[in-house]
């Protein structure tokens, strides 16, 4: 029996799934004497460090935490479950006491990558241990954070990582172990070291590994989801975002079945956009919160939504929030939310002042469970004009010349899937969009979309110029080489694709053997 502490905040049932997946039986804990009466506890943290131990004090969990490690029980920590063990972390502007049981602080990334560090990274191990038995020190794991620990001693360290500089990213103190990175989002590898930790293996590493470790170029696959005219859920494919084809709905399949094929293929993370919002049911009641639980009972890659992340009020008229809907996505399985449409009226309102109200869907949900769970998907087209001063907007010179020869365009906001334009350019809403809170950005481009004639390189370059964030490239890929151009030209993270995976025009597997030699990547365990 695993006892999995559940402080209500993030994607546990991903980490109760892949337990369930290798065969274990799960318990919640429910009161402080649920803690202490554990043989294995497994304590999963997903948000703001302040927030976490403001609500395990308030459970009265910090003391049983405590004895229990004190006593030198089985003990896993997932991400903020690693944070939680030290003695206090910079992430909070309030000063919040961590349980002390590894000494040492928790510090923001200083680096000139990307901030928050997300995807696969590797491990330097650095002793001998059941928990890596069967590895070979060249796996990669899920991270998503933007704050790491520093233990004093180094007795504790169990693996190291490098993203502009090498970071503790587990530790193991007698049979206290706690992870940085995302052992149920990682696939293969991490459902075994899942194993090894319940099974308590003994170590059989041949050697400590000490090569640098290299972060990988992310491909994910994205499945639009609505419903037909027959009412079913299908995944579709827009042409210039138009779903129909001889006026039916456009059908490549079903959500939960394509996201399981691209598991297996090798597709590093999976999003679903909801593309019609489902907003005449209630909550509880919404497809795709069923999409989610049942994609993430067999899929152990990160698992992101969009679409309907908003205020609203269903037929029956109770009202949601925000954060109440971005809340049960993520208690069916979602690791991230992505906020469309509603992110353009959001800056706009925030651009007006230049003040953070600190009560939009962006500020409220980053400051509940981390600028990491929050990506902006932005549905930008082209304005070219003839001269860079004719606009205020933010204006780039273009290789891609206008129809009347126009050397100089504009990236306009849309929203509404498209049909309607802002007074809003990209690269301004994207710079704003990290200040509010955002961990991610996904540039959509309408120019693009359904010409399998690659990335819009020029928009992605002139994002990534201006933002700190991760920015995930989509819209237009057709080939291989699409993958391999968008890398070697720009500096995006990662690249999306949807309808030439669905039709396997382009494979997931293709992509990954295309780029095996020019990137660093991911292979499939």
């Amino acid at each position: 029996m695993i006892t999995l502490l559940d402080y209500g905040a993030g994607n546990v049932r991903s980490v109760v799934n892949a337990l369930e997946y290798i065969g274990e039986k799960v318990k919640i804990v429910n009161s402080p004497d649920d803690i202490l009466s554990a043989e294995k506890l497994v304590f999963p943290g997903v948000g703001s460090f302040g927030n976490m131990i403001k609500i395990l004090n308030e459970k009265n969990y910090v003391d049983p935490l405590r004895d229990y490690l004190n006593e030198n029980k089985q003990f896993l920590g997932i991400c903020l479950g690693l944070h939680a063990l030290f003695e206090k972390s910079e992430e909070s502007n309030e000063i919040y006491e961590g349980l002390g049981f590894i000494k040492g602080s928790v510090t923001k990334f200083n680096v000139d990558h990307s901030v928050p560090q997300i995807g696969w990274n590797g491990v330097n191990i650095k002793k001998k241990s059941g928990f890596f038995s069967n590895f070979r020190g060249q796996e990669k794991f899920y991270f998503v954070h933007s704050y790491h620990v520093n233990p004093i001693d180094d007795k504790d360290v169990l693996t190291t990582t490098n993203y502009g500089y090498e970071y503790t990213s587990s530790i193991e103190k007698g049979n206290v172990i706690a992870t940085q990175f995302h052992p149920e989002k990682s696939g293969e590898n991490g459902l075994k070291l899942l194993k090894n930790f319940v099974e308590q293996k003994e170590s059989n590493i041949p050697e400590i590994s000490t090569d640098k470790t290299r972060i990988a170029k992310r491909i994910i696959a994205c499945l639009d989801v609505r419903s037909n005219d027959n009412g079913d859920l299908v995944v579709t494919k827009g042409d210039q975002y138009d779903v129909r084809e001889e006026g039916d709905v456009r059908n490549l399949g079903k959500p939960v079945e394509l996201a399981e094929r691209y598991y297996k293929e090798g597709s590093d993370e999976i999003t679903f956009l909801n593309i019609t919002g489902f907003r005449d049911f209630p909550l509880e009641d919404m497809p795709m919160i069923d999409v989610l639980k049942k994609t993430s009972a067999n899929v152990f890659v990160p698992l992101t939504i969009g679409g309907g992340i908003r205020d609203f009020t269903d037929k029956n008229g109770k009202k949601y929030t925000a954060l109440e809907v971005a809340s049960e996505y993520f208690r069916s399985g979602a690791d991230k939310i992505s906020i469309g449409s509603d992110a353009v009226l959001i800056v706009e309102e925030y651009l007006k002042t230049g003040i953070k109200t600190g009560k939009s869907s962006i500020e409220v949900i980053s400051k509940v469970y981390g600028n990491q769970a929050v990506v902006i998907s932005v549905d930008p087209k082209r304005v070219y004009v003839k001269e860079k001063n004719e606009t205020a907007h933010v204006v780039i010179k273009t290789d891609q010349k206008g129809p009347s020869g126009e050397e100089y365009c504009w990236y306009q906001c849309t929203i509404k899937g498209g049909r309607e334009g802002r007074e809003l350019d990209a690269i301004t809403f994207s710079k704003a969009c990290e200040e509010l809170g955002a961990g991610e950005i996904l540039l959509n481009c309408i120019d693009k979309d359904g010409t399998n004639s690659g990335f819009d390189c020029e928009l992605i370059s002139a994002v990534r110029n201006v933002v700190t964030i991760p920015v995930i490239a989509s819209s237009g890929a057709g080939s291989v080489e699409h993958f391999a151009e968008v890398f070697e030209k720009t500096d995006a993270e990662a690249a999306l694709a949807a309808g030439i995976f669905h039709r396997r025009e382009v494979p997931v597997e293709a992509v990954k053997d295309h780029l095996k030699d020019k990137v660093e990547i991911r292979t499939k365990s």
